[in-house]
């Protein structure tokens, strides 16, 4: 405690948000602190019992233009920024009858709830904050006199400060309020451009502002020696159904592997209709399958990799069922994450105290086009999410023989699991399932043939002959370049091939599949993933 700082004399608390507001606001009174508001802040510490001084009263000017303006003036704006260690700013509060604040608690009009409810554009408009920002900024810029609360959860931290220090505020405290409070406008401010750029159709702005809050410190990076944190984006417009948004049922704390590799897992498993199951590890799936039901689609997607299945994150895009929960109770699984969890797979995962259950409530629409980044060193790559995906009735036929329709099933499927595996991607597939994975290689042809002899590892595993491969189909995720990988998957035994084409050695490609008796088609669309 120190004697030479000054009390906290005088607050303006001006919310949208009232949690807690009442309760702040009677511990400072309690404390001898004059409390001054507006509208809205005002009537509720009133209907409270609170004694409250309106900002109108302060000013001499009543609220107006549908109380657009009513703290914009140099009593508020004075307060908050003189210095109290400037002698000419003494004088000019004492000649303009300006009173100190030492305290302002502000949150801004709810903007992004307010876009989110699908509100009109006047209506979004509206809830685009100015004095609140204006204020939050002048207290934070003078944070050495005064301190700025922008959220309630810091309510009972600035209680407990000034208990510490007799009616005063701590430097560090203001300080660290003043960080929060400009990273809170710049947040607003992020949103807000954001949603007029989108108005505009302006997909790159000249200026790009990002904003997230911070949902988590994490123990570690991807590695022990780096440090790390997860952020919620909270787009204005609404946010998409995924990690960001899930609520975890139980299990240990998501790791920033868990979360990054999660949600791999669950925008690959929205790519379906059927239900359908993807098992990740490492951020690439190592088992995919649709079915009637998803038991039997987990079943399927575990057959691909069980080796690489440990340790790994499933996502379902059905709701989890008993059934399903023993079955994954089986495996050692570092999450589930699914749209639902019922009570009887609940009672079954309640058992497993360490595997973290996410519930989404919703999927991800796979065609949504948003905006992702990538850090580079100095700047940032924006681009719109891939959400590209290709039918039946968009495909060519590129060889003499067309395929069956059971293959060109298979093939669709396929070409929408290269779309999430690493490139190079190659992808073997039968009956709705995977069988074979190629991921990240160097070369494509590499890829094809890792894929064909983890296929047959997991069939002599399983005490089956042959491999699974046979009479399958194979997706790459871009042209073939060259014959070789082509050549290699028909090795392999598959029946067709899915691919973008566009080669220049197409022909070459063409020529091989036809002297193999492979259907192949072309989708004109690629799926690098880097």
């Amino acid at each position: 405690m120190s004697d030479s700082k000054p009390r906290v004399r005088r607050a303006l608390l001006s919310v949208s948000d009232k949690r807690g507001l009442v309760d702040f606001a009677r511990v400072l009174a309690e404390c001898g602190v004059e409390l001054l508001s507006t509208g809205g802040s005002a009537r509720t510490l009133r209907e409270a019992g609170l004694e409250v001084r309106e900002v109108a009263e302060v000013t001499g000017f009543p609220e107006i233009m549908d109380g657009r303006v009513k703290t914009l003036h140099p009593r508020i704006h004075g307060g908050l920024l003189g210095r109290r260690d400037v002698a000419a700013h003494r004088d000019a509060m004492a000649e303009h009858g300006i009173p100190e604040i030492d305290l302002l608690a502000v949150n801004l009009y709810p903007f992004a709830a307010t876009v989110a409810s699908g509100a009109d554009r006047e209506t979004c408009v509206e809830n685009i904050d100015i004095g609140g920002p204006a204020m939050v900024r002048a207290a934070a810029k003078n944070h050495a006199f005064v301190a700025v609360v922008t959220s309630p959860d810091d309510y009972e931290t600035v209680l407990d400060d000034m208990a510490a220090n007799d009616g005063a505020l701590s430097d560090a405290l203001k300080r660290r309020l003043a960080a929060d409070a400009f990273a809170h406008t710049a947040g607003y401010d992020a949103a807000v451009a954001g949603w007029m750029a989108r108005q505009e159709g302006v997909d790159y702005p000249r200026e790009l502002s990002l904003a997230g809050t911070r949902r988590q410190v994490l123990r570690y990076g991807e590695n022990p020696h780096q440090t790390a944190a997860f952020y919620a984006t909270g787009e204005a417009g609404g946010r998409r159904p995924g990690v960001a948004t899930a609520e975890q049922l139980q299990g240990k704390e998501l790791s920033y592997n868990n979360l990054n590799d999660t949600d791999a897992a669950f925008e690959a498993v929205a790519e379906f209709d059927e239900p359908a199951v993807v098992i990740v590890k490492h951020a690439n799936p190592c088992g995919v399958a649709v079915a009637e039901d998803v038991l039997k689609a987990y079943r399927k997607a575990l057959a691909c990799d069980p080796v690489s299945a440990f340790g790994g994150i499933i996502a379902v895009n059905r709701p989890v069922d008993r059934a399903l929960a023993e079955a994954v109770g089986e495996l050692f699984a570092e999450v589930v994450i699914a749209p639902e969890v019922d009570e009887g797979a609940r009672e079954v995962f309640a058992a497993k105290k360490n595997l973290r259950v996410l519930v989404t409530g919703a999927m991800p629409d796979p065609a949504a086009t948003g905006m992702t980044a990538k850090t580079l060193a100095g700047g940032l790559l924006v681009q719109s999410r891939d959400g590209g995906r290709v039918a039946a009735e968009d495909v060519r036929t590129a060889t003499r023989r067309a395929p069956s329709e059971a293959e060109l099933r298979d093939m669709i499927f396929a070409f929408r699991v290269a779309k999430h595996v690493k490139s190079n991607a190659i992808v073997y597939a039968r009956d709705g399932a995977t069988v074979g994975i190629g991921a990240g290689q160097m070369s494509r042809v590499d890829s094809a043939r890792i894929a064909a002899r983890k296929a047959r590892e997991a069939a002599e595993a399983a005490g089956e002959t042959g491999s699974r491969t046979e009479g399958g189909v194979v997706a790459s995720d871009a042209f073939f370049p060259f014959a070789d990988g082509l050549l290699a998957a028909a090795e392999a035994g598959v029946s067709a091939v899915i691919q973008p084409g566009g080669s220049k050695r197409d022909d070459e490609v063409i020529a091989a599949a036809d002297d193999k008796g492979l259907a192949m088609v072309f989708t004109g669309m690629r799926h690098f993933r880097h």
